[in-house]
């Protein structure tokens, strides 16, 4: 299988590296585009007013060529498919990862990690989004995730990956030996006091740091940040199609009543 790799770490960040060599070895090519230093939390945003910057360098852990670039996550993959990439080259999979901390709930919206994912399934290529919610960059922790993918992708071949989808896969950060399987999860609600710290720099000059805390959710359910808390690695179904459907019915009953939408003559 031909594997386009990014990440929101960088380049020579440990989680591409080692999930990279492990792919190379089981037999997969992979291709590597990714910044050229951290990019966490940057979203899925893209490079519109400044001059994208990519420069191949020696090909390294396993990936058969490899690229960097000044540009975000979701820049990389889309400069990727777009202009880098020979025909021969283009994936059969988009893999960002592993990411240096989890991608859990709501937080996915600011995620690089997701929004390399993202991008691919934008293109129609199926992606996955794959994070190690430890707090340590030690080599040897990453490798069970790396593992945990090679022996996924085949699974892969019993689904019909849905278009406009991603799996968003979070491995927990505890030893091997103590994680308790693996579950189909949803997003849960991962969100934050809404504290910012202010604070006054060497000049006198004020500035703000973001300081709030997570609020926990209590709920005894199925989420994708339950699964991490009872160590269970995390398989979230996520798509990029936010039409609240649901509710259409309604607004047409309430705007356009029998299909006459001229309330605003």
């Amino acid at each position: 299988m031909k594997i386009l790799m990014s990440n929101d770490d960088g380049m020579y960040a440990v989680g591409i590296s080692v999930l990279a060599r492990a792919l190379s070895n089981a037999g997969h090519e992979v291709y590597i585009v990714a910044p050229d230093q951290e990019r966490s939390a940057a979203g899925h945003s893209l490079t519109l007013h400044t001059p994208l910057r990519v420069t191949e360098i020696e090909p390294r852990y396993g990936a058969k060529r490899c690229w960097k670039t000044n540009g975000t996550p979701g820049d990389c993959v889309k400069i990727a498919i777009n202009a880098i990439l020979e025909d021969n080259e283009l994936p059969d999979m988009v893999i960002s990862g592993i990411n240096h901390g989890p991608n859990l709930g709501s937080d996915i919206m600011y995620s690089g990690t997701v929004s390399c994912a993202m991008e691919g399934a934008v293109m129609g290529y199926p992606s996955l989004a794959v994070s190690y919610c430890g707090n340590d960059f030690i080599p040897h922790n990453f490798e069970y995730t790396a593992d945990l993918i090679v022996k996924f992708l085949p699974k892969l071949a019993e689904i019909n990956f849905p278009k406009r989808t991603i799996m968003n896969i979070n491995v927990p950060g505890c030893k091997p030996e103590d994680i308790n399987g693996v579950v189909i999860t949803t997003l849960g609600s991962r969100t934050y006091t809404n504290e910012y710290e202010k604070r006054i720099d060497p000049r006198g000059k004020e500035y703000y740091w973001m300081a709030g805390e997570l609020v926990k959710d209590g709920k005894n359910d199925r989420t994708d940040i339950n699964a991490i808390r009872w160590n269970k690695v995390s398989i979230t179904p996520v798509t990029f199609e936010m039409t609240h459907r649901s509710i259409i019915p309604a607004l047409e009953k309430a705007f356009c009543p029998d299909g006459h939408c001229d309330w605003l003559e």
